[in-house]
């Protein structure tokens, strides 16, 4: 057993140069390598006490049943605000919304539009048509109900126009 501890000490002594460079350059990797793994290990450790900051406990089972706890209020009320939306689109369908109005002169020898066709009615054409008919010594008001964008009583040319306009058709 003696011969192999002295063959040993024989080649270490040869190659004590290349041997310490060899395992120098290893300590130098190791240390480097130990520097860059401190490194990333305080980034993680600040990245954590990041997320953790502003919960009161610094327990971060805490700090996410408290952010669950937030995002279950926060779905709850955008289900409110989808209630209340869908609520005002369905009121909104019945308010006077689309209007259109026509001057016109139904008197040749008269001059001036002082006469109009005014349609008034809500998202589904349901309203009232009005009609004011000028003449030199009075004006008559005609009203005629609008449903569905139709009226039961005949429709005057203009009327008919006033009802386009109200539309977005002309």
């Amino acid at each position: 057993m003696t011969s192999f501890w002295q063959n040993l000490w024989y080649w270490i002594e040869i190659y004590n140069a290349p041997l310490s460079l060899v395992l120098a350059f290893v300590l130098a990797g190791t240390v480097a390598w130990l520097i860059w793994q401190q490194r990333q290990f305080a980034s993680l450790r600040n990245h954590y006490q990041s997320l953790l900051g502003g919960s009161e406990g610094g327990n971060l089972e805490t700090m996410l049943d408290h952010h669950m706890a937030q995002v279950k209020q926060a779905v709850e009320k955008a289900h409110e605000v989808d209630l209340l939306t869908r609520e005002l689109q369905r009121a909104g369908q019945g308010h006077l919304q689309h209007c259109g109005v026509v001057r016109f002169n139904p008197f040749s020898h008269m001059g001036g539009d002082h006469s109009f066709a005014l349609a008034v009615a809500d998202a589904e054409g349901y309203g009232v048509i009005i009609s004011s008919l000028h003449t030199r010594d009075s004006t008559r008001v005609y009203a005629k109900p609008l449903a569905a964008w139709e009226s039961s009583y005949p429709l005057t040319e203009e009327e008919q126009q006033a009802i386009a306009q109200a539309r977005g058709e002309g």
